[in-house]
């Protein structure tokens, strides 16, 4: 018996504790996660109405979804809110981030006061920025006051622009937790770094792009993933602000997907529109997950 062999059993029972006391955890993702999944797939391929039943429509429910307005609606607003809320994250929170970095006085003060709406709920932030930007008594209204009588927005009572309203409100609410995460990056690097781009003369931005950025990949991809999951599951925002309107100008597929599964009655068409949602997700990890993964494995 070869040594590699006598080692197998000796690595299979380490930490035996640790992994006794994981099975509960797995076998809840594997029988409520995975078998839930699996049951909301199964029964998108039929006709449930109030309550699930098997009568087989094969692809009849992804047809009528793709032909439906709303849904197109609702992908082309996730679409624009997904690509500009990931890049005006990632930017205003690392710059907020670097400037807290220069060890500058208060702070403690800034950072709480960047991070302290992260603390409110979704629906209390969509309601404070309904609030903030009502024409009638929001920022239109005090700008006016002001003297600038022609001056004009009302982002959510506008069916071409409603989205951007609502990512005003999610980015203020979520740029403080990846300046915080980006900050915790920061503080990770090691001075000597700084010190050695200084004495070779290099610009303080290039040492952020060629030199600290490449470093912190890990911070980034960590805000990816949180960004990522915020941006599929968004609805609370829409909810608070607009309730999808004007019209359906802000629809959004979890709100699609709840508005037929429990104001329709309509679970196969629901559950259709659930399965898109996991499959977008399926197609921007999947890729991400090979290339994370397979790079170290072949490290």
């Amino acid at each position: 018996m070869s040594e590699t062999d006598t080692k197998r059993p000796s690595q299979l029972f380490r930490n035996l504790s640790a992994k006794i006391a994981s099975v509960p955890m797995i076998l809840t993702a594997v029988f409520v996660f995975v078998g839930g999944t699996a049951w909301t797939i199964f029964y998108s391929f039929t006709n449930s109405k109030l309550l699930p039943r098997l009568n087989f429509v094969g692809i009849d429910q992804y047809e009528r979804l793709w032909a439906a307005p709303r849904w197109q609606v609702a992908i082309e607003n996730l679409a624009i809110y997904g690509v500009f809320s990931l890049v005006f994250s990632l930017v205003i929170g690392f710059l907020l981030a670097a400037m807290l970095d220069q060890k500058i006085r208060f702070e403690d003060t800034f950072r709480t006061i960047f991070l302290y709406p992260f603390a409110l709920s979704f629906i209390v932030t969509g309601l404070v920025w309904q609030w903030l930007l009502n024409p009638d008594f929001g920022v239109q209204a005090v700008v006016r006051s002001l003297g600038w009588t022609g001056f004009d927005f009302n982002p959510l009572y506008n069916a071409q622009i409603v989205i951007y309203g609502i990512l005003i409100a999610a980015l203020w609410q979520g740029t403080g937790l990846i300046m915080c995460l980006m900050l915790a990056g920061l503080r990770g690097i090691d001075e000597d770094i700084w010190k050695a781009a200084r004495v070779d003369g290099i610009p303080t931005w290039k040492t952020y792009l060629f030199i600290i950025i490449p470093m912190m990949r890990p911070v980034f991809i960590t805000t990816l993933v949180i960004i990522a999951a915020g941006i599929v599951k968004v609805y609370d925002l829409v909810v608070a602000q607009t309730s999808g309107g004007p019209g359906i100008a802000s629809e959004v597929p979890a709100k699609y997907v709840y508005d037929y599964m429990f104001h329709a009655q309509n679970l196969g068409q629901g559950f259709a529109a659930s399965t898109m949602m996991l499959v977008t997700v399926i197609i921007v990890v999947v890729p991400w997950a090979y290339l994370e993964f397979g790079r170290r494995q072949r490290g």
